[in-house]
């Protein structure tokens, strides 16, 4: 093989394949998740990595290293196309040079990719018996599928978890999509992977007809069954309010504050609806720095009877006590005063992590150095309905989501997302956080009602469908209704009582298998 072959080979087909994964999460153009890209595009390393072990007169470690490559290259091409808009926040928004902004998303997507690198080293390492066959075609595959999901589980979970553009979530309108709950988003993007490894083992031809055959009969029948796991709750009306106030001028005084403050004045004050959500830091002062009567008249107009609630992103807290990214309710004189303060912070955005205090001073933005709510804050009870909040990407976390469940009597029966993507400017963050937020709706069997700042501001029903959005950066209100479910799906029993540890479990069992196996085979 000539130089530039084994550049292309090496290097080359597996960029190009993890620039495809990143677009099968929220095509360009359309915004539409496509999960037979995703596997294809896994398909695609799958079969390089077969063909590594295929390889002749090579020692394992060799092999391994080469394996351990191309899984690299992979992932650091499918990370930086998912979240390749960090770029905008910190450039456009930050003011970061350009340079050292394109490096930090490519440092970090490389970075992360170090686990998926481990991964197809360890796959190459534990399948190949450097001439003979110590697992069967199915038993490597299932190995790929452990291999693979411990390293989405350690992206998502480990040094405080990014699992934005995890495999799981290209397939919310997929023939894997009935998988969700039962498994949630890493238990599919499993299947996806074991589906990949077992195509690109058969080869092409006649012999991928059987496991494409079985994965679609099992995809059809399960959805044939389709037990309901959740009953309704009664139907509600909501009103979610979208100001499109762009980043750049958010925190300035004479135009975003300004602007933010008039128009969700006179939108909260004049809804109709029983409910009516601001979205994250819609209110972008601490109460104390607004106009003196700002805040006590918001409050005194929700407090007088028959007026809706009001859930309003803002920032609260002061330098003793903390500050935190919160969502209050404003209501009637009989509601108690509910406060619900974002859990899961976001690193650089929302709290520094130590030793970086030189790279935040280098973008000239108002971050914020915020103290974590509890992960059991109680939902909002209103109208028959348990309103449980999440700010932004903390509906990333579905095993965190699944632990509102632990107390039935506060189990929620509607999700309330706040989110502000204006950060990341009219790019693909937008459809993407749409399709998380639809896989967490599947999960759990829960509507999810959206309000943000540019989009997008959608009502999603429990079946992970988006019955009603605002189009995207614009100004307006959507209302719209949505039901209330109550009930459990298995996902969320076992994410519930043990988070992800099954999947981890699982995985493990499988990997400690496959050990055993080759140190045991002739």
């Amino acid at each position: 093989m000539s130089g530039r072959q084994a550049l292309t080979r090496r290097t080359v087909w597996p960029a190009l394949a993890g620039v495809a994964q990143a677009a099968s999460m929220a095509m360009p153009g359309s915004g539409h998740a496509q999960g037979w890209l995703q596997i294809l595009s896994l398909l695609w390393l799958a079969r390089g990595l077969v063909q590594i072990t295929q390889t002749q007169g090579l020692r394992l470690k060799p092999i391994m290293r080469l394996a351990a490559w191309q899984g690299g290259v992979f992932a650091t091409a499918w990370l930086a196309g998912s979240f390749w808009w960090l770029y905008v926040s910190m450039h456009d928004v930050g003011g970061l040079p350009s340079v050292l902004a394109v490096l930090a998303v490519l440092a970090l997507a490389a970075a992360l990719a170090l686990y998926y690198a481990l991964a197809a080293a360890a796959w190459v390492g534990l399948s190949s018996g450097l001439g003979r066959q110590v697992l069967s075609p199915w038993q490597r595959s299932a190995l790929f599928a452990a291999l693979w999901t411990l390293a989405e589980l350690m992206r998502g979970q480990w040094l405080t978890g990014f699992p934005w553009g995890a495999g799981g979530y290209a397939h919310v309108d997929g023939m894997l999509s009935v998988w969700a709950p039962w498994v949630g988003v890493y238990g599919i993007g499993a299947l996806a992977a074991g589906l990949a490894m077992r195509l690109a083992l058969a080869g092409w031809g006649w012999r991928a007809v059987p496991p494409l055959a079985l994965v679609w009969g099992l995809c059809w029948g399960m959805k044939a069954w389709s037990p309901a796991f959740t009953a309704s709750t009664g139907t509600a009306q909501v009103e979610l309010l979208q100001a499109n106030i762009s980043q750049n001028a958010k925190f300035d005084v004479n135009s975003g504050i300004r602007d933010a403050l008039q128009w969700y004045d006179a939108r909260l004050r004049s809804s109709s609806q029983a409910l009516v959500v601001a979205p994250e830091t819609a209110i972008p002062l601490l109460p104390r720095h607004l106009p003196p009567t700002y805040w006590p008249d918001l409050e005194k107009h929700f407090a007088e009877p028959g007026r809706p609630l009001a859930l309003v992103g803002v920032p609260l807290g002061s330098s003793s006590a903390g500050y935190t990214n919160s969502l209050v309710a404003l209501g009637s004189q009989g509601l108690a005063a509910y406060q619900y303060d974002k859990h899961h912070l976001v690193p650089f955005g929302e709290f520094i992590p130590p030793g970086f205090v030189w790279f935040v001073r280098q973008m000239q933005i108002p971050l914020g150095d915020f103290r974590s709510g509890g992960l059991h804050q109680a939902p909002i009870h209103w109208q028959g309905q348990r309103l449980a909040p999440n700010i932004c990407y903390e509906d990333l976390f579905g095993e965190e989501l699944a632990a509102r469940f632990k107390d039935p009597l506060q189990a929620p029966t509607a999700f309330v997302n706040v989110s502000n993507i204006a950060w990341f400017g009219d790019t693909l963050a937008v459809d993407q956080h749409l399709n998380i937020s639809r896989m967490r709706a599947m999960e759990l069997s829960r509507p999810m009602l959206r309000a943000t700042n540019t989009g997008a501001t959608a009502i999603i029903d429990h079946q992970g469908r988006v019955t009603q959005q605002l189009p995207r950066f614009t100004r307006g209100t959507l209302i719209g209704s949505y039901e209330g479910r109550t009930g459990l799906t298995p996902y969320a029993r076992w994410a519930t009582a043990w988070g992800l540890k099954p999947l981890w479990a699982i995985c493990a069992v499988v990997l400690l298998l496959a050990a055993w196996r080759r140190r045991t085979a002739p």
